[in-house]
């Protein structure tokens, strides 16, 4: 009953993001979502509580699948590397619906009013692993360091993803964010520059380097 419960709220909001391209996010009403999809108007507000909450239908399960995530047993992991791990089973869970990723990006590109929700329910996301990393790093770390880690390793998240949507589905994106979690591993484990307190203020001129600081803008910029 639960899984035919899931698949009913995905449909619509599959049909409801199909009629918002179609024909504009402010031209679709409820009812038109709700007979397209071939259900009550109360069907849809039993599994969404408004208009802009039906092109996100998986967000609040999948920030749940962080937060279980976060809670398991490190087995001896760092603080860095549960994050690590718990982003790259967002990332396949992400990837386990790739039209859903696909069709949602299409639309967030051209409706800004759920251009904001997308960044408002992203918030959620480093806001989970920001706090763990702050209740989990040590004390005598800088203080910026839990933020610095949850912005970068989410923008690394982020830019993959938006590299798989970009690309029509056709990148892996899987790999990219694999590859951009090594890059902050080999980061955290290389000494510091002596009498230098700063972990992120200076980085080695790098072709790596250079690609994480212009994602980073590039997250800034969708920020603004």
């Amino acid at each position: 009953m639960a899984e035919r419960g899931l698949e009913t709220k995905y449909r619509i909001a599959e049909t409801a993001m199909a009629l918002f391209l179609e024909q504009g996010y402010e031209s679709v009403t409820v009812e038109a979502v709700a007979d397209a999809s071939q259900v009550s108007r109360r069907t849809v507000f039993r599994h969404f509580d408004g208009k802009d909450e039906l092109a996100f239908p998986d967000h609040s399960a999948r920030l749940e699948l962080l937060a279980r995530h976060l809670v398991k047993p490190t087995g001896g992991r760092s603080p860095v590397d549960v994050v690590v791990a718990a982003t790259e089973v967002v990332m396949l869970d992400f990837l386990s619906r790739p039209e859903l990723v696909l069709q949602r990006y299409r639309l967030t590109r051209v409706v800004p009013e759920l251009r904001r929700r997308e960044v408002l329910e992203n918030e959620r996301y480093v806001a989970l692993t920001r706090a763990y990393l702050r209740d989990r790093l040590p004390a005598d770390g800088p203080a910026f360091l839990p933020v610095a880690l949850s912005a970068l390793i989410d923008a690394m998240h982020r830019s993959a993803l938006g590299n798989f949507a970009r690309s029509g589905g056709t990148a892996d994106a899987y790999a990219e964010l694999k590859e951009g979690m090594e890059w902050i591993r080999r980061m955290l484990a290389e000494e510091p520059a002596a009498g230098s307190p700063l972990l992120f203020a200076v980085l080695p001129d790098t072709a790596a380097a250079r690609h994480a600081l212009s994602v980073l803008r590039g997250e800034a910029q969708d920020l603004l």
